[in-house]
C-alpha cells in the first residue's frame, strides 16, 4: 500500500541487512512489504500465519498469560526471521542477514508497529467475507 511505503523503507534505511519488511494480516494475506519478490512476501505472509497461531498457543501455557503474541525470532543458518504483533489482527515480518543486531531490529520494528497499528486493524474473515 503506498501509505506504508515510506513507513517500510525507513525501516529498511535504518537497519542493516534487512532483505525484505511484510505487512500481514492474521490469516496471512499480505498488506504490504518493502525488499524481495512479490511471491516470497507472499509465501512469507502465509507461513507466518501459522507461526503466529502457534506462538498464541504455547503461550497460553505460560502461567497468567493471555497467550498474544509479541514478537517471535528464529535464527537460520544465514541470518534472521522476526515476527511482531503490529495492530488488531495483523503482523510485521521481517527478513535480515546475520549482520542484523537483534536489539535493533526489535526496536525499530515496535517504533514502526506503533506507527502503523492503528491504520492495520484487519477484521476476521469466515467465507472470504469480513466478519464485524
Amino acid at each position: 500500500m503506498p501509505q506504508f511505503d515510506q513507513l517500510l523503507k525507513e525501516l529498511d534505511d535504518t537497519v542493516a541487512g534487512v532483505h525484505q519488511i511484510v505487512v500481514l494480516s492474521a490469516d496471512g494475506l499480505q498488506i504490504a512489504r518493502h525488499g524481495g519478490e512479490q511471491d516470497a512476501a507472499d509465501r512469507v505472509a502465509a507461513a507466518c500465519a501459522g507461526l503466529q497461531s502457534l506462538a498464541a498457543a504455547v503461550g497460553q501455557e505460560l502461567p497468567g498469560s493471555k497467550g498474544q503474541m509479541q514478537m517471535v525470532v528464529i535464527e537460520v543458518d544465514e541470518g534472521y526471521f522476526y515476527l511482531m504483533a503490529a495492530g488488531t489482527g495483523a503482523y510485521l515480518a521481517v527478513l535480515a542477514d546475520a549482520r542484523t543486531e537483534a536489539g535493533v531490529v526489535g526496536h525499530r520494528m515496535r517504533e514502526l508497529a506503533r506507527r502503523l497499528g492503528p491504520h492495520l486493524t484487519s477484521p476476521p474473515r469466515r467465507t472470504g467475507t469480513v466478519v464485524r
